[in-house]
């Protein structure tokens, strides 16, 4: 089975990454799981420039195939904060309790209709031979009042999906992997791609 190491260090990421991608025929190692041990430094000021210096230091130390995501929560209100900052947002240890109770209280007497807020997601695929490529795609929600789920990490507690009534960590992993921005864009280089590499 042809590898793709992705990444990430993240297990909640990657089990949603390995559910996209089983039927591709690749089988998806996280950097551990492939023996790496890399300080990738993310000071783009893009998604998708941080996630292209990922896959970039991935491929080149293993020299596999090396996905990587750099995903973001994008808040209207707060500028478009935390971003491409997003898991740095209020520094590199705070809990994402702690994060999202922050937006919360941001946000604290703010109508829905300015709770705008989007997830962004950039893969970037990179190959030995040195192509590149990157794909980009967002989901459109609003911050909810108060957490809610349990079946997400990070900001999912507190993005509020108005088609579905609900947050992304009240969804179950086979409806966020219909909608979400990681699915989305993960899909597209998959069908883009991958299948085609």
């Amino acid at each position: 089975m042809r590898r793709i190491i992705f990444a990430t260090g993240n297990a909640g990421k990657l089990k949603e990454i390995r559910e996209i991608m089983k039927d591709t025929g690749f089988e998806v190692l996280s950097m551990k799981e492939a023996g790496l041990a890399l300080d990738i430094g993310e000071n783009g000021a893009t998604f998708e420039e941080n996630a292209l210096i990922k896959a970039r230091a991935v491929c080149a130390a293993a020299g596999e195939i090396a996905l990587a995501d750099d995903s973001g929560l994008e808040v209207d209100y707060m500028d478009r904060a935390p971003g491409v900052y997003s898991a740095r947002f209020l520094g590199e240890d705070t809990s994402y309790e702690i994060k999202n109770q922050y937006i919360l209280d941001k946000l604290a007497g703010v109508p829905d209709e300015e709770r705008s807020a989007r997830f962004v997601c950039a893969i970037a695929a990179v190959f030995p031979g040195g192509r590149e490529e990157i794909r980009t795609a967002a989901i459109e929600g609003r911050i909810a009042y108060e957490p809610a789920g349990e079946n997400g990490f990070g900001y999912d507690p507190i993005f509020y999906v108005p088609e579905y009534g609900c947050t992304t960590a009240q969804l179950t992993m086979e409806q966020k992997n219909e909608i979400s921005h990681r699915a989305k864009a993960l899909n597209r280089m998959k069908e883009e791609v991958l299948c085609g590499s």
